[in-house]
């Protein structure tokens, strides 16, 4: 492997008095004619035409610009945080807001109210790492019309502070004792103080978590079982606040019964994006390549759009090992190496085109990424578009970091957490003057049968799809469902389209103005409990973040060619839904079920109506998602809850992946899973036997073996399962 400039600049560097050579031999003058430096290989032309060619987006979002998420009220508070505020009242709050809606402002505004107005002691605020704590550095707000001022004493900010008397969870003690009210501390510290004080010592205190996906009801989980102790006590208030409130792992955050006790405000992604001033669309897409990512990597790059790229952790497939040279590849990927900025550190390339862009490394670790990392918190150069053009990271840079210009996130190789992948996401989809469109771009390995990983691969691969089957979800509008029936009638504040309202129909209404669909689905389940109906109007992103890192389903969703639609979208979403809430009786399950597959399949239909007439969604602008619904609704006649069963979740996505991947890796995939095929388990078997006895109470008869649906033949599959299951019990 050649020496790139930049590292030959830096070994030029070194004094000689620094150099041993006493055990290296004299060469002549011939040796050092064959050591000619080579030059850098410019970028090849053409190659603007090549990346179009190979993004192809799995998600494609417009937006309408509203303006209204950042507008600002006589309080100086924007939508989201007056909706928070409005619940400033309650003991336990969850706020799930995507980034740069404002969460930690909003926060502000209900911590002081508490302390002000409702007798809390304290307020601790408790952040994943210490980067974060600067979000909640003093804010002047009675500047913008609130009452108060924001303001945190530099001793109490244990993101920034040394810590007292030997350690920072000492400083947590001696905070409580002092008359001091807001203190900002990682969350290992708040963990730390728990373990030293016990739970006691917080009572009347407001504890705020933030990015509380860190947070997991598995009794391994430190800071999870500290919450749940200081729920059950029921002393103190807790703000909980996250962009993605599902974890990677798909552990759920809280204990059923410990999330009840919440009060939930929900802000969605379709309402702060299409809220924005500038930002008009956004893609997310996946890439693969062959061979080395740094040699494909500028068919995804565009040196013209401002971008954050992560490269792959060193124990990951995708990486040399040498991440040093990987970042030294990419620059010379880039264009010619001219040196680095004395001030800030920022490596400076020269494109083919003549421009020199501006690159922070933040992946040598080495002291110079300190000084990078300082500049890149610059706050005078926070407006300044042209200070950096690329961001290159491996660990940093993700959750919390905020540079406002980032237009593209690329994320080379697999992550394995979905919540990471979101937080990687809204780096890119901050507003500025002059964005119109972000983009995230996974790129990842095409499976290689020369590979000894191969099943690696495959997993991957299937983790992307189910990655990208998430975000549509997330950057959905917010759906509320209804069974059919005339006596509900239209509601306010909802547009149906161009023919209006239709009484004998199943009508599909949208709200603009708060990113709403009012849809009605024939013999559709309502929830009958408090915490089934708050599951169906505020988790269905969770149950189908669950449903999608649920292996089996996308496995078979993707390549099993003999699929019953209705065995994921009833049996295995039907299981993940009894295992998720065992406290809800059958009715309630079934609801959700019903609830969350609709969700996820009119998304689905959507996206493929609007790209079967790509020209026409290109045109149709923000509307095109709530057209895509509309028009699917009008072609099925009647939008039946049967019906949406029958739909494969993962058959659009299908269509992408063939997009985008060759044909043989395509066939090697399907190989591999076909080669795990397993049977029915007796868990699934009793599923099916019990929807086959529903269907003989309908239909007085029970399935057929030999019936032309599939579903019946699988509902009689599951009967003569159980009943081959119980003679062999029987015979011993």
């Amino acid at each position: 492997m050649s020496i790139s400039k930049k590292r030959i600049t830096e070994i030029a560097a070194i004094p000689d008095s620094d150099i041993d050579l006493s055990d290296i031999p004299e060469q002549g003058e011939e040796f050092f004619m064959r050591s000619k430096k080579k030059r850098l290989r410019p970028r090849p032309s053409g190659m603007a035409e090549a990346r179009a060619k190979f993004h192809v987006p799995a998600v494609s979002v417009n937006y309408a610009c509203t303006g209204n998420s950042t507008k600002s009220n006589e309080l100086g508070m924007r939508p989201m945080q007056e909706r928070a505020y409005e619940k400033r009242g309650e003991q336990y709050l969850l706020i799930k807001s995507p980034p740069a809606s404002g969460k930690s402002r909003a926060l502000m505004f209900i911590a002081l109210d508490k302390l002000h107005n409702q007798g809390v002691r304290k307020a601790i605020i408790t952040v994943p790492e210490k980067t974060i704590g600067s979000s909640f550095a003093d804010e002047p707000l009675s500047h913008f019309g609130f009452w108060a001022d924001w303001h945190v004493e530099p001793r109490w900010n244990l993101c920034n502070a040394p810590g007292e008397d030997g350690s920072k969870a000492a400083s947590v003690g001696n905070f409580l004792n002092s008359v001091d009210q807001v203190l900002v501390c990682p969350h290992a510290t708040f963990r730390n103080a728990v373990e030293k004080f016990g739970v006691e010592v917080f009572d009347d205190c407001l504890v705020a978590v933030d990015e509380f996906h860190h947070v997991s009801a598995n009794p391994d989980n430190k800071l999870g079982a500290q919450l749940a102790e200081l729920i059950a006590r029921d002393k103190v208030h807790v703000v909980a606040m996250t962009g993605s409130y599902f974890r990677g792992d798909a552990e759920p955050v809280l204990m059923p019964h410990d999330e009840a006790k919440f009060d939930t405000v929900t802000y969605t992604y379709y309402e702060q994006l299409n809220g924005y001033t500038y930002l008009k669309k956004l893609d997310i897409g996946y890439f693969f390549y062959t061979g080395a990512y740094s040699d494909d990597i500028l068919k995804v790059l565009d040196p013209a759009e401002k971008t954050i790229i992560h490269i792959p952790s060193v124990n990951s497939r995708e990486s040399t090992k040498d991440k040093i040279r990987e970042v030294e590849h990419i620059l010379e990927e880039l264009g010619e190496w001219q040196g680095a900025d004395q001030e800030t550190g920022f490596q400076l390339v020269k494109t083919p085109d003549g421009r020199v862009l501006r690159i922070a490394d933040l992946v040598d670790d080495d002291a110079k990424r300190e000084k990078v990392s300082a500049a890149l918190k610059d706050p005078t150069q926070k407006n300044n578009r042209d200070y950096v053009d690329v961001i290159i990271a491996l660990g940093m840079a993700k959750e919390g970091f905020d540079w406002v210009w980032c237009e593209h996130a690329l994320t080379v190789g697999y992550r394995s957490s979905l919540t990471e992948i979101v937080q990687i996401i809204g780096r890119a989809t901050r507003d500025a003057k002059g964005k119109t469109r972000a983009r995230f771009t996974n790129l990842i390995a095409e499976p290689d049968a020369s590979e000894g990983a191969v099943t690696e691969a495959v997993n991957d691969t299937l983790k992307a799809i189910a990655a990208s089957l998430l975000m549509e979800q997330v950057l959905a509008p917010r759906f509320n469902f209804t069974p059919k029936s005339k006596a509900i009638g239209p509601q306010g504040g909802f547009d149906y389209g161009e023919g209006g309202y239709d009484p004998d129909g199943c009508n599909v209404g949208f709200n603009e103005d708060t990113g709403q669909f009012q849809i009605e689905i024939k013999g559709l389940a309502e929830p009958k409990s408090k915490e089934a109906e708050r599951i169906c109007q505020e988790d269905l992103n969770e149950v189908i973040a669950a449903f999608a890192q649920d292996k089996v389903s996308v496995e078979r969703g993707l390549f099993d060619e003999e699929l019953v639609p209705e065995e994921l979208t009833r049996v295995r979403m039907g299981k993940i839904i009894k295992d998720r809430y065992p406290e809800l009786d059958a009715d309630d399950q079934e609801a959700v079920r019903q609830h969350a597959v609709a969700a996820l399949n009119l998304t689905q239909k959507a996206k493929e109506v609007a790209l079967s007439d790509d020209d026409e969604a290109s045109e149709g602008g923000n509307t095109a998602f709530v057209d895509g619904v509309r028009k699917y609704a009008l072609e099925v006649k009647e939008l039946d809850i049967d019906l949406i069963d029958r739909i494969n979740p993962f058959g659009e996505a299908y269509a992408i992946l063939a997009k985008t991947m060759s044909e043989e890796s395509l066939k090697q995939v399907a190989a591999v899973i076909a080669a795990k095929k397993v049977q029915l388990t007796p868990d699934e078997a009793r599923d099916l036997a019990r929807r086959a006895l529903k269907f003989k109470q309908e239909r007085g008869r029970l399935p057929s073996l030999t019936s032309q649906d599939a579903w019946e033949r699988k509902m009689a599959e599951g009967v003569a399962f159980l009943a081959r299951m119980k003679q062999e019990a029987k015979d011993g």
